[in-house]
């Protein structure tokens, strides 16, 4: 259940998301009842080559890979349980991914109350890169029969927050098999808005060499200094 990665030299323990750690999000509650406990995705976090490790931990970040193989959830496409990021000054933390094997959709959500503000989903393929902008919740779903691979560098001093997606049973949407279904627990659900992931000079190539010039990552632990890569986007 619990299958190392070697990476960097090292072969890291995952860890793994279980359907029972799940269960108030998951939107087919009546297939969830006979359900066994399964191991769901596999997060490897805190990842580095030789000799990468200082320099990563000086500039405050943190590289994970998380594998989401192919499963229904019932009715809905498996996907990770959800969370939003804590703030830094006046606003919350990014992060950016990036796309190793298979295909994601990123379900974003603005609002952490009873309304959800703006809902968006970005579809990315292998080697796209996907900013997680300040302000947003977000999800994903691994929506095809193939495995997901995913990379992810993200500001390494904060928590992230559950509670919101948690109490409301989930995100303001779910994909389904057949379609997106509303989250009838939010009294407000935007219309979703598709996105496909956009082309960004800063971040072109293999998302782990960004390290190599750590700069362009200085956005994720200053967000508030950094609010151009931001503004670029689409949907901030």
């Amino acid at each position: 259940m619990r299958k190392k990665l070697k990476f960097g030299g090292r072969k890291v323990e995952p860890d793994v998301r279980m359907l029972y750690d799940m269960e108030e999000v998951v939107y087919d509650k009546d297939w969830l009842k006979g359900a066994e406990n399964v191991p769901l995705y596999f997060m490897y976090r805190d990842l580095y080559k030789q000799g990468d490790e200082k320099r990563i931990k000086e500039r405050g970040l943190r590289y994970d890979i998380t594998v989401i193989p192919p499963k229904m959830l019932g009715k809905e496409y498996v996907k990770t349980k959800g969370h939003f990021h804590e703030t830094a000054k006046n606003m919350t933390y990014p992060e950016l991914y990036g796309v190793l094997e298979g295909s994601a959709h990123y379900l974003l959500q603005k609002g952490r109350g009873e309304e959800a503000e703006r809902t968006v989903l970005v579809k990315a393929e292998k080697g796209d890169k996907v900013i997680i902008p300040p302000g947003y919740g977000h999800i994903t779903i691994n929506p095809t029969s193939e495995k997901l691979k995913m990379a992810n560098w993200v500001f390494r001093n904060f928590d992230s927050v559950y509670g919101p997606i948690v109490e409301k049973g989930g995100a303001a949407w779910f994909e389904t098999d057949e379609g997106f279904k509303r989250n009838d627990n939010y009294s407000k659900v935007p219309e979703l808005e598709v996105f496909k992931a956009s082309e960004n000079d800063q971040f072109e190539g293999e998302i782990y060499s960004l390290i190599e010039d750590p700069g362009k990552l200085d956005f994720l632990s200053s967000p508030e200094q950094n609010k151009k890569v931001f503004e670029d986007l689409e949907f901030f």
